[in-house]
């Protein structure tokens, strides 16, 4: 999409307490120097800022809170195979997660928000930046396509948080991008990710290195094990956006 330009200052994250708070507060500011900011209330979290991995699936570069009847599919690249997101449906509701590299001393999520604003735009949709339960977030109504060939809107709302030498960015959909309500669960899983930054020099915007659960990898069900069901929403998952600043054409994948 040609969205890998700047950066912006901003820097953020969270503390784990064990268990998904009902609501997630805005991230409070880290150091200057690009360290691990001070045990804040509420996350997302840097891996310094807990004590374990608690209620969550290991998935590499984020540990992913779970929730019960909540159903993980992880996303690959065609082409390279890697696993380059996680998607979590809960209620027909859906949230995408990925982390990416980020400046030492600064933040990109606002050059991103207003980047992905652009291109929503140019599509024909409408985006208004506004202040959420992250910080700043996009609400967004993306052109699509109905079943029946006519032409629909989708509607997402796009989150971000800045944290010491990563960016953490969700995308809501389904039920969760308009009904604040419905959007509570997913919330609260986001606010409680855990994200493992290798100390491996990365270009910002890179995306982190994120794996099938060790169980997945093994054959297992790892969803019985972290806590969330192999069987889906009622109705079907619903999908994000189709165009992704930040994604390299990922498939999704469902974890049995």
């Amino acid at each position: 999409m040609g969205l890998f330009r700047r950066n912006a200052s901003k820097l953020g994250a969270d503390e784990a307490r064990g268990s998904a708070p009902e609501e997630a507060a805005a991230p409070t500011a880290g150091s200057e120097d690009g360290g691990a900011p001070e045990r804040p209330e509420r996350g997302p979290f840097d891996s310094s800022q807990v004590t374990g991995m608690g209620p969550r699936v290991d998935l590499g570069a984020i540990w992913l809170p779970v929730l019960p009847g909540l159903e993980l599919r992880m996303e690959v690249d065609k082409k390279t195979q890697k696993v380059t997101g996680v998607s979590a449906t809960l209620g027909g509701s859906g949230l995408q997660v990925q982390a990416f590299a980020a400046p030492r001393t600064e933040g990109i999520w606002d050059e991103v928000r207003a980047e992905i604003g652009t291109s929503i735009t140019r599509q024909g949709g409408t985006v208004d930046d506004v202040p959420g339960v992250f910080g700043r977030e996009l609400i967004a109504r993306i052109p699509a396509t109905a079943p029946d060939g006519k032409a629909a809107v989708r509607p997402a709302r796009f989150i971000g948080v800045d944290g010491p030498r990563w960016f953490l960015r969700g995308v809501l959909s389904g039920r969760a991008a308009v009904d604040a309500e419905a959007a509570k669960p997913l919330e609260s899983v986001f606010a409680n990710v855990v994200v493992v930054r290798d100390g491996n020099p990365r270009p910002p915007r890179d995306l982190l290195t994120l794996t099938l659960p060790k169980s997945a990898r093994q054959g297992d069900a790892p969803a019985d094990q972290a806590g969330a069901t192999a069987a889906g929403p009622e109705g079907a998952a619903p999908q994000t956006p189709s165009f992704d600043p930040l994604s390299r054409g990922p498939e999704i994948t469902e974890i049995r």
